[in-house]
Formats: C-alpha cells, sequence, structure tokens
C-alpha cells in the first residue's frame, strides 16, 4: 500500500519548486544598438535678419484737379503707360483764353506807348518821370499776360514723369473740384521696399547688402535686391530702425502695396556642422556622441546658429571626426555599438 503525504505538507513542496525554478532563469542579455554615423564636415552659415516690408512704387503721384472746372479730355487708357509730359487731362479754358488775349492786347499797347516816350525822351520832348511810370505799366501788363498763360497751364494736367496710370474715376464733362484726384501715375520699373528691424539686430545690416524677398502672389519666385538706405533715426517706441531696399521689376511681377517676406544675408561663413539630430541636450549644454573603436563617447559642443536641418558647430569637435548621427536616443557615455554591415553582438557595453 502506497503511503500518502499529508496535505500540509504537499504546500511547501510546491513552493520550493517554484522558487527553484525562479532561481534558474537567466537576465536577457542586452544587445548592442545599432547606429549611424558621418564624419564632422564643414559647411556655409548665413545670419539671416527676417522682417516684413511693404512694396512702394519707385515715384508715384496722384495727379489732381487744381481748379474747380470741367473736364474737356482725358488722354490715357485704364492702366495705360504714359510718357513723361504726356498730357492726361484737359479742362475748360475759355474764359482764360478770352483773359489771356486782352492781357496780350494790353500788353503789346503798353509796349508800343513805352517805345514813342523813349523816342521822345530822346529828343528831349519827355521827362524821365514819364519813361518809368510808362515802363512800370509795361511790365505790369507783360506780367498779366504771364498770369494768364500760367492758369491756362495749370489747366492742362501733364504726367511729371513715365509710368503707368491707375483706372479712370472721372469721365470728360464731368466737373471737377479743386483737389478732386484724376489719374494716379506710378513707376514700378524699380521697387521700393521698405520694412522694419530691431535695433538689436543693426550691427548685421549695411548699405549695399544683399537682400531676397517673397510675395504671397509669387510664392515659387524670389526677388532679389540691395538694401539702399537705412533711416539714421531709430524709432523710440518701437525700438526698431526703418530699412529700405530696391527690387528691380522689369515685368512689373510686383505692385505697389505689396506684403513681402525678407530675408537678409548677413556674415557668410564656414563652420564645423551636424545634423539637429546628433544633438543631446541637458539642460543648457549641448553633446553628440563620438564614435572611437566601436564605443559612444559623450562630448560637450559649443553650437552657433540653426540651418536647413544643421547645427552650427564652434567648439568641442574636429573636421573628420565621426559622430553618431542615427540612434542617439538609445546611447549612455561609453556604450558599445555597432555599425550597419558589422556581426550582430549578443551582449552590450
Amino acid at each position: 500500500m502506497r503511503s500518502v503525504l499529508p496535505i500540509t505538507l504537499i504546500a511547501p513542496l510546491i513552493a520550493l519548486g517554484l522558487a527553484g525554478c525562479g532561481g534558474q532563469k537567466e537576465k536577457k542579455p542586452r544587445a548592442v544598438p545599432l547606429v549611424e554615423v558621418q564624419p564632422v564636415a564643414v559647411q556655409a552659415f548665413t545670419d539671416n535678419v527676417e522682417a516684413v516690408g511693404t512694396a512702394l512704387a519707385n515715384e508715384q503721384v496722384v495727379l489732381s484737379a487744381p481748379v474747380t472746372e470741367r473736364i474737356t479730355a482725358l488722354n490715357f487708357a485704364d492702366g495705360g503707360y504714359v510718357a513723361k509730359g504726356q498730357v492726361i487731362a484737359t479742362l475748360a479754358v475759355g474764359q482764360e483764353r478770352a483773359e489771356l488775349a486782352s492781357a496780350e492786347a494790353s500788353a503789346l499797347q503798353a509796349n508800343q506807348q513805352l517805345q514813342r516816350i523813349q523816342a521822345l525822351k530822346t529828343r528831349g520832348f519827355a521827362t524821365g518821370a514819364t519813361l518809368e511810370q510808362q515802363t512800370a505799366l509795361a511790365n505790369a501788363a507783360r506780367a498779366n499776360a504771364d498770369l494768364a498763360r500760367a492758369s491756362i497751364g495749370d489747366r492742362i494736367i501733364r504726367a511729371p514723369f513715365a509710368g503707368w496710370v491707375s483706372l479712370r474715376t472721372v469721365s470728360p464733362g464731368a466737373i471737377v473740384t479743386a483737389g478732386t484726384a484724376i489719374a494716379t501715375v506710378s513707376d514700378i520699373s524699380r521697387i521700393k521696399l521698405d520694412f522694419t528691424i530691431p535695433e538689436t539686430r543693426l550691427s548685421l545690416v549695411r548699405e549695399g547688402m544683399p537682400i531676397r524677398a517673397v510675395s504671397a502672389a509669387w510664392p515659387d519666385r524670389p526677388f532679389n535686391g540691395t538694401i539702399a538706405t537705412i533711416d539714421p533715426v531709430i524709432d523710440p517706441a518701437t525700438r526698431a530702425i526703418r530699412v529700405r531696399a530696391i527690387l528691380p521689376n522689369p515685368d512689373k511681377a510686383l505692385k505697389p502695396g505689396m506684403l513681402l517676406t525678407v530675408s537678409i544675408l548677413s556674415r557668410q561663413r564656414q563652420s564645423l556642422a551636424v545634423p539637429e539630430l546628433a544633438l543631446v541636450g541637458d539642460g543648457e549644454e549641448r553633446f553628440v556622441f563620438l564614435l572611437e573603436d566601436h564605443t559612444a563617447k559623450r562630448v560637450k559642443v559649443d553650437t552657433g546658429i540653426r540651418q536647413n536641418g544643421l547645427v552650427e558647430i564652434t567648439g568641442g569637435l574636429k573636421p573628420g571626426q565621426k559622430i553618431v548621427t542615427e540612434g542617439v536616443v538609445k546611447l549612455t557615455d561609453g556604450m558599445t555599438v555597432r555599425l550597419a554591415g558589422d556581426k550582430p553582438a549578443k551582449t552590450g557595453g
């Protein structure tokens, strides 16, 4: 007959068996991380100053009626080109022409009388006072004639420079009051681009520097120009300074009033660079992992600006040193790593 163990002994034996099995279980070895590396290379960096500017015409003027009068002719088409001195509009000049004719007749008569008195004075039949009085009358008559001519000239509106005119808002026959806008003439052969920068960035900007501007109307077409003028006065309210650049505009793509994003290319230089993903942050300090004989060594670096996915390195590395660019999140200082093409390792550093 088989003996049966008491139930009170079975539970301890099971517990001992499970404990023995747990003690025999070994910890799984940690895999050696796979990383990618690349040598530290020299790249071109530029300190960019970004701003937003407004496009202005090279020259622009609103031609207005100098007096209240009726328009007799308009000599421009909507958006058309006009030459310098071309007649834009003509106001009624009937009354002024009559006044000119009267003034010219008076001037002619006064001049003829002056010539007779001069002849009499030469023969001793006229006094000096009489000659002076008639000279004054002749000069006054000529001045009245000149005034009448000027009045007619004011009613003939001409383009002060070559350019393109705005859309028409008045018609021939309309009576306009003094100051009413008749046309706007704009010279847009080149564009003045005005923008402001903080005074803290003033040291990065100087006259003659190249700029690049992009408009929402032409997002894939940058416009290149140069800084022409820097305002000598800083705005005390905004602590900003106004800068004016000149952009060539041969095809009239840019229009006055456009908003453009400006980028000033300043302080171009050659510096060491690493990819942004290669950097590891620890507070305000930055580190990279330097590869030395399959060992990742954590090295502190000094950084500059970020540009096109690269970070400028101003100290801590030398050209040609290999750094880890992929897999840095898995690394600690002194860890053994493997590269693509290496045989898999069983244990980690």
